[in-house]
């Protein structure tokens, strides 16, 4: 598994996903997060993209980290990649089997819960879709398992419940809600990456305010530049999904841009 650093989002891309995929591999993206939710994703153009990735010697599988997930019903429409009238542990593994041909890969690195079905409470419906993926997992047709679209009490219930804690947690990252700051503190004792998407667009406050601005430009970087640094200050693995080459730059190259300590507390003193 490659190293992570940044996460190259698919969603909302459509037709432009074989495209984009590729044109991040190209900048310089390692890891690619999808998802079989034909309604927000389409993750056969994900494979697409790799396949070309692939053709032009530009990466290969073993240096790739892919992460997809499994998508409850009511969070799809009506393209499913699982029969509806199975059972949950039926639908993820048919899920998965769809996702790997889609991504022309026998495992994924990473196997998300694309949210709980529930937004309050980890039901039992969600502990037999953990289970199922686990035994995903121990079949080898992924590295870890992931859940995404979670509060506190979503995980705080899935640890009482005794069950196998997540690699990873991935979670829209506001910062007014001092980004995710008690989810990361769960995430951080519990040695769980916590990955953070809609940095930018959650958060556009922050990327406009002044002091962002004066960072930026005594720091030669964009705004953007500054905060992905701030994140990965804070324990955050970012994820954009940048639709522009320049930017996809931009945003790999923030990697090298380390912030003074006064400066990341700033920077979370305007944000809640």
């Amino acid at each position: 598994m490659t190293e992570l650093s940044f996460l190259y989002g698919t969603a909302w891309k459509e037709d432009r996903t074989p495209a984009l995929v590729e044109l991040a591999l190209r900048a310089g993206f390692r890891a690619i997060d999808t998802a079989n939710q034909r309604r927000h994703y389409f993750e056969e153009g994900v494979g697409h993209g790799l396949a070309a990735a692939y053709r032009a010697g530009i990466v290969t599988r073993d240096n790739l980290f892919l992460q997809t997930k499994f998508t409850y019903q009511r969070g799809q429409d009506h393209r499913l990649p699982y029969d509806p009238a199975a059972t949950l542990s039926v639908q993820v593994a048919q899920s998965m089997a769809s996702s790997l041909a889609h991504l022309g890969t026998d495992y994924v690195d990473s196997y998300v819960l694309h949210g709980p079905a529930s937004n309050y409470d980890w039901t039992d419906a969600d502990a037999e879709v953990w289970e199922a993926m686990r035994r995903e997992r121990d079949a080898g047709r992924t590295r870890v398992l992931g859940v995404s679209n979670v509060s506190l009490g979503h995980l705080e219930q899935l640890a009482a419940s005794g069950a196998e804690l997540p690699a990873y947690v991935q979670n829209r990252c506001y910062a007014r809600l001092g980004w995710d700051r008690d989810i990361r503190q769960f995430c951080r004792e519990r040695n769980i990456a916590y990955q953070g998407f809609s940095l930018l667009t959650a958060n556009q406050e922050v990327v406009h305010h002044p002091l962002i601005a004066r960072l930026a430009a005594s720091a030669e970087a964009t705004p953007a530049q500054i905060v992905f640094s701030f994140a990965r200050a804070v324990g955050i693995l970012p994820l954009t999904g940048t639709s522009s080459a320049e930017h996809m730059k931009q945003d790999l190259a923030s990697r090298d841009l380390a912030l003074p300590f006064e400066i990341v507390q700033a920077i979370e003193s305007i944000s809640g």
